[in-house]
């Protein structure tokens, strides 16, 4: 839509109209932005409820107000997949909550997720009119989404996305995280056949194994998943894609497109003394086995180690997930260590936030160098190198440099590294003729998602090496559309 469309749309609508008489924007800007109610630091840490606890009615109605209703909504560029962010808040603010739910479902697979996870402070709400012009808090965009797609669930009143008629094309998907879901929902709703391969036991991908209940509940991802599932995508879990069924064999079973969201599942290391002490395992690994298979029960099959003093490396929110976690296993002291300031920091800023009020000590400008074991192989101390900044990088932050002959020697009983990710290479390499990166990354066109292999598109952390939900969701969304016109074109 482009911006002479979408003002003839705001018009057509008279209800908007109606809401800007109503209410004058140098009222509307005099509004406060809204704080996320939230659990006590002392007490969540003892438990995995969610600490953002959601806007009431009221807030979410004040915080719908302030937004001024852009002739030209810069909030909808910065929004990955493209959600009419003015129309959802309108809604809210004349008290339609399952209306703005309905618009967000039209380009959101997972907007309860989304509202939850997705760096809004980084994307639409860095769009916003108040940040861009009055230098004033943005409008609480991920707030209001996640109010509006809470308000639906609670209601008992889903509602299921317009489907066009069925075109009978089989469509495969690899991997149920975010880009493979909203992938899914794009072409169930344009017609195809869509079946989705997970690895795992559980769907939902990153989602489920990535993510702690406290930040994201599992029972909000299963219910996203499973509007999916009612609009008539189907799931298929423990089949691995290159192992249990090859690229030939979804050709056989009469796939005519396949979709390549396997995600970046296979840990980095640092490559230095003692990282294969008993006590030093990645993010990953950390992460997947409390919260997916039960870990930190004490009489799981996979317990993990519930260390005291527990170091973990990186700066990122796959590191906070991981401190914070940590906590809650009942590390008394639990520290991050990175290599750069705060400020360098890639974690969002309200992850960084919640780290702090539960205890979360920081070592910033600290790498580590090696660490060292006891008699019996476990890891009981690390030693740090003590960094400054220096020039900028490629991305732009400025590169650690260390200071010689600075070190610090810590004892810890735990280590959890969390300095990125790889994909893993079976998918790419099963694949004859598919062009990989030397990063092990899918190639494709970045507009369209497509491999070299003509029927093959892929998207997500297959192709980022590592990156949010929303950005994997809006390469779904854009392989959907190319994947349509190219099926099309070939009939």
């Amino acid at each position: 839509m482009n911006n002479k469309e979408y003002m003839a749309a705001q018009r057509a609508e008279s209800w908007r109209e109606e809401l800007r008489r109503n209410k004058k924007n140098k009222d509307r800007i005099d509004i406060p932005r809204v704080h996320m109610n939230e659990l006590d630091p002392a007490y969540r840490i003892t438990n995995t409820e969610e600490v953002n606890q959601g806007l009431t009615k009221e807030q979410a109605l004040t915080e719908a107000c302030r937004c001024l209703d852009c002739p030209d909504p810069l909030c909808i560029t910065g929004c990955p997949v493209g959600i009419n962010i003015p129309k959802f808040i309108k809604n809210i603010e004349r008290g339609e909550f399952l209306e703005a739910a309905k618009t967000l479902k039209e380009t959101s697979a997972l907007p309860a997720v989304c509202g939850r996870v997705c760096p809004q402070e980084k994307q639409c709400e860095s769009k916003c009119f108040y940040t861009q012009k009055l230098h004033k808090e943005a409008v609480a965009i991920g707030y209001l989404e996640r109010f509006a797609a809470d308000y639906e669930r609670e209601s008992g009143q889903m509602s299921i996305p317009e489907i066009t008629s069925r075109n009978g094309i089989k469509i495969a998907v690899v991997g149920s995280g975010p880009a493979g879901l909203s992938f899914a929902g794009d072409m169930i709703k344009k017609g195809y056949s869509v079946t989705v391969f997970e690895a795992l036991h559980e769907i939902g991908g990153v989602l489920k194994y990535g993510i702690p209940e406290f930040r994201l509940p599992n029972k909000i991802v299963d219910v996203e998943i499973d509007n999916l599932r009612k609009m008539g995508v189907e799931f298929m879990a423990d089949c691995i894609i290159g192992k249990t069924l090859t690229y030939e064999d979804l050709h056989e079973m009469g796939f005519k497109g396949i979709f390549v969201a396997s995600g970046a599942g296979l840990p980095r290391f640092m490559n230095i003394p003692g990282e294969n002490l008993i006590g030093v395992m990645s993010s990953n690994e950390y992460l997947t086995r409390v919260n997916l298979m039960d870990a930190a029960s004490s009489d799981s099959d996979t317990p993990v180690i519930k260390g005291k003093r527990v170091a973990i490396i990186g700066g990122g929110n796959t590191a906070m997930d991981s401190v914070r976690t940590a906590r809650r296993l009942g590390a008394d002291r639990a520290m991050i260590v990175y290599r750069r300031s705060e400020e360098e920091m890639p974690a969002r800023i309200e992850e960084i936030k919640h780290a702090k009020q539960e205890g979360v000590e920081f070592l910033t400008l600290h790498n580590p160098i090696e660490y060292i074991g006891d008699q019996t192989g476990h890891v009981k101390q690390m030693r740090l190198q003590k960094m400054e900044l220096g020039e900028p990088d490629a991305s732009g932050r400025r590169s650690p440099v260390p200071i010689p002959g600075a070190t610090d020697l810590i004892d810890i009983d735990e280590v959890v590294v969390s300095v990125g990710v790889s994909p893993n290479p079976l998918i790419p390499n099963s694949i004859k003729g598919l062009e990989v990166s030397k990063w092990g990354t899918i190639v494709v066109n970045q507009e369209t998602m497509q491999s070299d292999i003509p029927d093959l598109f892929a998207g997500g952390d297959i192709v980022r090496g590592g990156a949010t939900v929303i950005l994997a969701m809006g390469d779904g969304r854009r392989a959907a559309a190319a994947m349509d016109e190219y099926i099309k074109s070939q009939a």
